[in-house]
Order: structure tokens, then sequence, then C-alpha cells
């Protein structure tokens, strides 16, 4: 008797510790997410009295690189716009992120660059939070989006679960335009 309550034991031990290590791993995987947000939000966020960003937005798509959310390399580059999408889920402000846009100038291909960063989000509820971010940070926030009609524009062949999707752009553009 006493040794089937050792393994009992035993077994309910490990089972405890197999339970904190997966916890632990998916609180880890939760803080990645959040650090990999916080990245690309800061890589969004306007410089105060220019239309330049404050963040890197090629230093937050590495982070998404290095943690397996996106490729190595971007699924596809059209005019001067890499576009990267998720292969794993995150989020981005409440919302589901399924795209992430970076604009930015290798060689000279005719009019006209304007750097910065976008993303495109399946919506989760209000978009309150993106609409007083784009205000703020002086970006264009598309509500509701075509996300596969815009993929098939630049040539991505993506299947998507249809949604409510809203795109975010914070592009030099986007904080030229007069305020309303």
């Amino acid at each position: 008797m006493p040794e089937y309550r050792t393994r009992r034991l035993l077994g309910a031990l490990l089972l405890a510790a197999a339970t904190c290590a997966s916890a632990a791993a998916a609180a880890s995987a939760a803080a990645a997410d959040g650090g990999l947000e916080n990245g690309l939000i800061h890589a969004l966020h306007l410089k105060k009295g220019t239309t330049q960003r404050v963040g890197t937005s090629g230093k937050a798509i590495a982070a998404y690189m290095r943690e397996g959310f996106i490729g190595k390399r971007p699924n596809q580059r059209f005019d001067y716009t890499d576009y990267y999408l998720l292969k794993k889920p995150a989020s981005f402000m409440g919302h589901e992120l399924v795209l992430i846009e970076e604009e930015y100038i290798t060689q000279y291909i005719g009019c006209c660059v304007s750097p910065g960063a976008g993303v495109t989000v399946k919506v989760n509820g209000s978009t309150q939070k993106l609409q007083a971010f784009a205000s703020a940070q002086r970006c264009t926030l598309t509500d509701p989006v075509d996300i596969r009609k815009n993929l098939r524009e630049v040539a991505i062949q993506a299947t998507l679960p249809k949604g409510h999707y809203a795109s975010l752009s914070c592009r030099e553009r986007d904080a030229e335009r007069e305020e309303p």
C-alpha cells in the first residue's frame, strides 16, 4: 500500500511540475508578445514637431522575426513596401495582428516613397484605441479594409478568415496630411 501512495504522490508532483512549466512558458510567450507589441507601437509614435517616427520599424520587425512571428524575408516587396504576414497569433492594441508593412527606399524606382510602417488587424471589439492612437500619432486608420483585395493587389496569396479588418498606416505622408 505505501508503494502505491508513493507512486501516486510522485505522479501528482510530476503533473504539478509540468503544469507549472507549461504556465511559465505561456507567461513567457505572453511577455514576449507584449514586448514585441510595445516595440511596434513605439516605432509608430511620431517625433514631436516632425513627420518622422520615434522608433525604428526595422528593429521592431526584426524582433518579430527573431520570435518566429514572421518570416526572415517579407512575403512580398511591392514598390517601396515590405509585407509580412504573421505566421502565428500576436496581438496589437487588443486585436489580432495579421500584417506588418514597412515602407523605405533601397533604390529609387520612381515617385514617391513615404517612410514608415503600418499594420493590419482582425478587429476584436471596438476600434476606439486604434482611432485614438491614429489621431494622436497622425496615422491613418482605414476601417473597415478589404484585406484580401489589398493582398491580391500586391500579389500576395493568402487565406484569411472572413471578418472585420482595419489598417493603421503611420508613414511620413500620414503625418504630413492636413489636420481636420
